[in-house]
């Protein structure tokens, strides 16, 4: 791998790391504001995201890199007062890491692409389980829209989304 190849892996590592910081911090909000009939759902979507963010440590430390920290609280895109709200959070949080594995799928080779491809699908299952909506290229869908990551926009599915 060449030197510019591995500092876009090691630059996309970091940025999956800072997304799944994010996601956990996420998923706590959405633990503490969701109904009791998706309080299931969002366990696991939480317990899957601090794997990821673990597993994703190592990754950057085996790069040479230091792992960038988790902040200590996170901006919400919108106000969560209640359990549908925290169900749009937990979607958004799903359509924003989905977006952020593609850069990942781009920049990583070898058994890592395939280990951020697993994430960007497991990602984008979660974010149609949680809005009922999917995107035909999770985490494609915004840039070519203009917009920034994590704001996919979506198209009806046959999928229901997690009750609330």
């Amino acid at each position: 791998m060449s030197e510019k190849a591995g500092k876009a892996e090691l630059t996309a590592l970091q940025a999956a790391l800072a997304a799944e910081h994010a996601a956990v911090y996420g998923y706590g909000v959405v633990g503490g504001r969701i109904g009791q009939r998706g309080r299931t759902e969002a366990r696991a979507a939480y317990d899957a995201h601090r794997a990821r963010r673990d597993a994703l440590v190592r990754e950057v430390r085996e790069l040479g890199g230091e792992p960038v920290a988790a902040s200590a609280a996170y901006a919400l895109p919108f106000p969560v007062p209640d359990a549908a709200a925290a169900v749009r959070l937990a979607a958004w949080l799903e359509e924003r890491t989905a977006g952020v594995y593609s850069d990942l799928v781009r920049a990583a080779t070898g058994a890592r692409r395939g280990s951020a491809a697993s994430a960007l699908r497991e990602a984008a299952v979660r974010a149609v389980r949680w809005s009922g909506e999917s995107v035909a290229f999770p985490g494609l869908v915004e840039r070519s829209s203009g917009e920034g990551t994590g704001a996919a926009g979506t198209t009806p599915s046959a999928s229901a989304p997690v009750p609330r």
